[in-house]
């Protein structure tokens, strides 16, 4: 479901940058349906969710937010 997602913020992304200019057409398409790409885009959102889920953690158990009373 994410590589779904993942596909879709690319195509929005080369569109704007299209519109801008600063991307052709042709290599807009690239970007879009290169799987190489979209493997690395899936691959650093999890890092940075998971990243973000034990900084949060770390945190939570420093400010004692995760004792509940």
């Amino acid at each position: 479901m994410i590589g779904v997602i993942i596909r879709i913020a690319l195509r929005y992304g080369a569109g704007v940058l299209v519109a801008r200019g600063l991307l052709g057409a042709g290599d807009a398409e690239a970007l879009s349906a290169d799987p190489d790409i979209q493997m690395a885009l899936e691959t650093a959102l999890g890092l940075a969710l998971s990243f973000a889920a034990e900084a949060w953690y770390a945190l939570a158990r420093k400010f004692h937010w995760s004792k509940m009373r």
